[in-house]
């Protein structure tokens, strides 16, 4: 707590300015009056305090509380310093200002107390890419800018190895090979490094990566949530969302078609599943929830999933009354929840569908995703080549080939999706968010009024709305600059703003304005994700090293100069993804149903409305990757819980990275992880070498991605010795152990042995090394 504490108050000193620098406003004065003053003196003109506006310039000059150029003068400024009964904030508010927090200020009032529009309502601008030596791109050239007005550069480019560990990690969600890594090394073309980050973009991994982070964002889950939290139908659009990301579909059309695929001419298959987004909310099948009320909850689901998912935007906290610290109103919120009046969840409310698993969320229809789709295609036409042969041969490749198209035929999925009503529900805006209230005017779609109006004839549709969001020439430009900073914090740790999930006057302004807005432009210009990916990850930024030199540490404790790379925990489903992989387990398969891995008797004991048993698989399926795994919002699977995943109950646009010994005993005792571990043991015994030392480099090199070194080798074979006079003079604890997992045993080892050399894994499967980025 301490050391964040102190981090936090280097970051005030380090960071936003020097001293010499202009105060500007949304850097260092609007984050001040929005924490402390605009609760009572911002956009809510229902409950503003004294007549008094400070988020709009002109309101605040002409209220006559700023006397520009003269602090003294101004009554915000004598406030501040008042006495304790007429100091502002106000005691009751539990807000104060720092002595640091008033003389910024001042300073403003000094400089003439110049407001400016918030910075993520002005679309993006072109800036002059300033000159740098030794930029590979124009993020180099802002970069390098700014850390030579600080006096500082680049850090060294990292090693080889290093390199190679991270684009596998950021790019795929999974670590590489010995044999990828050493053909890396020894690769000395000039474009080497180009030529892996293009091999990993076109990996089919690529997509299952992207689709991790964009689930989170658009709550995906295998249950309803609510109540008996039961199944429902959604793996389709996991798979949609894959297939999305290794296709590079425009992120404009990817956004069309998951807001209002149903509306597009002669929807496809892919388009129908990609409307399940708008089903992916919670609900509840208890037979007796009050329809009326339901709606509404489901409607502000939507409104803040929407615009916190495509916006940055907090627009659910205008449910019950206009935003405190936003210009967006009571009436834009349910102008935006107005656009959705046409999902048809009638069926839905009167169907119940309560004690039954998986429940009914209709409409639903049955369908094959695009990979399924392709098989079948390439099925038929191999048995119809087949069927005009006439050899012992092609009568069994064709029994082979039949069998598995009808198999495949009968293994359609039902997905929800999205079904327009012919008449939309009338909405209205709700007094105080009382889905009781009927008093509140009818409203109908719209876009926040602030943000300018839609130019479509008759009522707006989901579709205008989408449209909307990526109007490369309007509000597109907004939304680009949200998805890009996002990716920016995909490859470096932390976004250009901090503040994934809020870019509204309670968020963090960008430390780099400029690049944020060149970013924003380039992905608006086509929407291609992977050529805004490749930017980053091709810049002499992404490939700095990740060590951190204390004078550095001390300077810029929270790397928002970027003046080096970062280094993190791994996502959850990366941490098991690595453990399955290194040991030789992990199943590859992209797409299909969720999986159910090991998970601990009895953790479903108070799911209740019906009551159900976990049953883990018994198949491959135990060893699939973990975006596939099945994801029950009450009770997340405990080892993704313990490493942060989230429930999925709302957008996380990022994840808590906690260090607890809750996620090392995971890491020791989750029977996934004592499998993995006892399965790399055994191919290090079978192809590790003769020696100790030799089968310890072996497990080690595919854990780490490296050689240990001496006395990480001395620790770890005394570890090895230890094991195996344990496990020598107590069989009983060898075999016990041994048993943990469905993978067969070899034959031809003997169980103290491997006994000892899992107990070895484990320990390499717990570094610190391995589950962190670098």
């Amino acid at each position: 707590m301490t050391r964040s504490l102190l981090s936090l108050a280097l970051v005030a000193v380090a960071v936003p300015a020097r001293a010499a620098d202009p105060v500007d406003f949304n850097r260092d004065v609007r984050p001040i009056l929005s924490d402390k003053c605009f609760a009572c003196h911002g956009p809510d003109e229902k409950h503003r305090k004294a007549k008094l506006r400070l988020d709009d310039g002109k309101a605040a000059h002409a209220s006559g509380a700023i006397a520009p150029g003269k602090p003294a003068d101004s009554a915000i400024i004598q406030r501040l310093l008042a006495d304790e009964g007429e100091r502002m904030p106000p005691k009751k508010s539990g807000k104060s200002l720092t002595a640091a927090e008033i003389n910024t200020l001042k300073r403003w009032v000094s400089e003439g107390a110049k407001y400016a529009p918030h910075w993520a309502y002005v679309p993006p601008q072109k800036h002059d890419v300033p000159k740098a030596t030794g930029a590979t791109n124009f993020i180099d050239n802002f970069l390098l800018a700014r850390l030579e007005r600080e006096k500082l550069t680049f850090a060294p480019e990292a090693d080889r190895r290093a390199l190679a560990r991270r684009l596998h990690f950021d790019l795929t969600g999974l670590p590489p090979t010995p044999a990828a890594v050493e053909a890396f090394v020894s690769d000395k073309s000039p474009d080497a490094y180009e030529k892996l980050v293009d091999q990993l973009l076109a990996s089919e991994h690529y997509g299952e990566r992207m689709a991790t982070y964009w689930l989170d964002l658009v709550r995906y889950a295998d249950t309803v949530g609510y109540h008996g939290d039961q199944d429902h139908h959604a793996t389709p659009y996991r798979d949609y969302v894959i297939d999305a990301f290794n296709l590079n579909v425009p992120f404009d059309r990817f956004t069309r078609e998951q807001l209002a695929g149903d509306l597009l001419p002669k929807p496809t298959t892919d388009q129908l599943i990609a409307t399940c987004y708008n089903r992916l909310l919670q609900t509840s099948h208890e037979g007796g929830v009050q329809a009326k009320e339901y709606l509404a909850i489901y409607a502000a689901d939507r409104v803040r999933n929407v615009s916190a998912v495509w916006m940055g935007a907090t627009v659910g906290c205008a449910q019950c009354h206009d935003h405190k610290f936003d210009p967006y109103t009571a009436k834009d919120f349910y102008a935006l929840a107005a656009f959705f009046a046409d999902v048809d969840e009638e069926k839905h409310l009167r169907g119940g569908g309560a004690d039954r698993v998986p429940t009914v969320r209709a409409p639903e229809v049955p369908v094959h995703t695009r990979r399924e789709r392709e098989r079948l295609d390439a099925l038929e036409k191999e048995i119809a080549q087949l069927a005009k042969l006439d050899s012992g041969d092609a009568a069994k490749r064709l029994a082979v080939l039949t069998k598995e198209r009808d198999a495949l035929k009968k293994a359609q999925r039902l997905v929800m999706v999205t079904q327009a009503l012919k008449e939309p529900r009338t909405v209205r805006v709700l007094p105080r968010g009382n889905w009781l209230d009927d008093t509140g005017p009818v409203v109908e779609p719209a876009v926040p009024a602030f943000m300018g109006k839609l130019s479509v004839k008759g009522r707006a549709t989901r579709l205008d709305l989408a449209n909307w969001l990526t109007d490369a020439k309007g509000a597109g430009g907004l939304t680009a600059r949200v998805f890009v900073n996002r990716l920016w914090y995909l490859y470096f740790g932390t976004g250009l703003s901090k503040s994934l999930e809020d870019f509204g006057a309670q968020g963090q302004a960008p430390n780099h304005p400029e690049l944020l807005d060149a970013l924003a432009l380039e992905f608006a210009e086509k929407w291609d994700v992977k050529r805004v990916v490749k930017l980053i990850v091709m810049s002499r930024a992404y490939r700095q090293s990740s060590a951190e030199p204390a004078a550095l540490r001390e300077r810029d404790p929270e790397n928002t100069l970027f003046a080096r790379q970062g280094r993190w925990r791994l996502p959850a489903e990366s941490v098991r993804d690595n453990a399955l992989f290194v040991s030789g387990l992990l199943v590859l398969d992209v797409g299909g149903p969720s999986a159910k891995p090991y998970q601990p008797v009895g953790f479903y004991k108070h799911l209740n409305f019906p009551k159900r048993e976990y049953v883990s698989d018994a198949d491959a399926k135990q060893w699939r990757r973990g975006v596939y795994v099945h994801w029950q919002r009450q009770y997340l699977h405990p080892m993704l819980k313990a490493f942060d995943a989230s429930t999925r109950e709302e957008c996380a646009a990022q994840r808590a990275r906690s260090n607890t010994p809750l996620a090392a005993l995971v890491l020791l005792n989750d029977p996934t992880f004592v499998e993995a571990a006892r399965v790399l043991a055994q191919r290090a015994l079978a192809d590790g070498g003769k020696t100790d030392a030799e089968r310890l480099a072996f497990a080690f090199q595919h854990v780490t991605s490296r050689a240990p070194d001496a006395t990480e080798s001395q620790v770890l074979l005394k570890l090895m010795e230890k094991g195996r006079a344990a496990y020598t003079a107590d069989a009983t604890a060898a075999t016990a152990l041994l048993k943990i997992g469905q993978s067969p045993l070899p034959k031809d080892v003997s169980a103290p042995e491997l006994a000892a050399w899992t107990a070895v894994c484990r320990a390499l499967l717990n570094l610190s090394e391995t589950i962190t980025r670098e």
